[in-house]
């Protein structure tokens, strides 16, 4: 039971984590069909910042708390600059490109963003413990998790639930579910297309650099954390299903877990675990859990 236990919270608290990492990129995906390898950077980005702000204000001397709302900044500042330069003067260069240009331009952008980290916060990691410390710790049988966990878990679940109900009940997510439907039909009706992959792009990015703001306190700010970030959310949205927000949740939920039960039980196989399960998924159902199949339009 302990096992069980135990196995339950940390496949919780990491499907939270994956959770975030991956939201930006499905819904990227989902919208303009671009598979995004530089969300990767974006997180990483945002991680950076979040790091170097909360770390001013802890050295000032200022109240800690005050460490929260600098990780929330760096986040957004990040998310609402990055996103649109990137759409505006990159990805718009090629929608409707076949898709190998399109994963050229976002690999060469992941790594100008990652030489552009190591040019404005150096090479040496940056740690910035204190929010993950300063909310206290709760035991769990013989476990003790910190309650920054339990607010990453919060966090994930709060932001997910807002982004479905901004696609399922507005008037914003009706018109980005009907460019998604038909670009085309959209664009003839009066849609401004453009500016609706504008704002998606734009609160991919933000998720992406909220993401890395709220899961910095938890690692080590290092240059290549975005390799990681990439591979892993990758295979979230795989096993969850290429655009789906629904299976962005249960993918993160599925590798979370499957994660916890290897750490606990075969540790040796950690890794093997996740890309077993996604290997599995895509040879009973392509698309993935939530995915559908499209339609080629000729």
């Amino acid at each position: 039971m302990a096992t069980l236990t135990v196995i339950l919270v940390d496949g919780a608290i990491f499907a939270a984590v994956l959770f975030l990492l991956s939201i930006g990129l499905t819904l990227i995906f989902g919208v303009l069909r671009i598979l995004n390898i530089a969300h990767g950077s974006i997180y990483a980005l945002g991680a950076y910042m979040a790091s170097f702000l909360a770390l001013r204000v802890l050295g000032v001397g200022a109240s800690p708390y005050w460490s929260y709302a600098m990780l929330l900044a760096g986040g957004v500042i990040v998310g609402l600059i990055v996103g649109p330069v990137v759409e505006r003067l990159f990805l718009r260069q090629v929608y409707g490109r076949p898709e190998a240009i399109q994963l050229l331009l976002t690999f060469a952008l992941f790594l100008i963003l990652d030489d552009l980290m190591k040019l404005i916060f150096g090479t040496q990691p940056l740690i910035v413990s204190r929010p993950y410390s300063l909310l206290g710790q709760f035991s769990l049988g013989r476990v003790t998790y910190p309650w920054y966990d339990v607010l990453l878990i919060a966090a994930s679940v709060a932001l997910g639930g807002l982004l479905v109900w901004v696609v399922r009940g507005t008037r914003f997510g009706k018109l980005i579910v009907s460019v998604i439907t038909d670009r085309e039909i959209s664009m003839a009706i009066g849609i401004d297309v453009g500016r609706m992959y504008l704002v998606s792009f734009t609160v991919g990015a933000l998720c992406a650099a909220l993401g890395g703001a709220l899961i910095a306190p938890t690692i080590a700010v290092v240059p290549g954390v975005a390799v990681d970030v990439v591979v892993l959310s990758f295979a979230v949205i795989a096993i969850g299903g290429m655009g789906s927000l629904e299976g962005a949740a249960v993918g993160a939920l599925i590798v979370g877990l499957v994660r916890a039960v290897a750490i606990q039980l075969f540790p040796e196989l950690e890794l093997v675990m996740i890309y077993l399960i996604m290997v599995l998924v895509l040879m009973a159902k392509p698309a993935g859990l939530w995915g559908e199949a499209e339609v080629r339009r000729i």
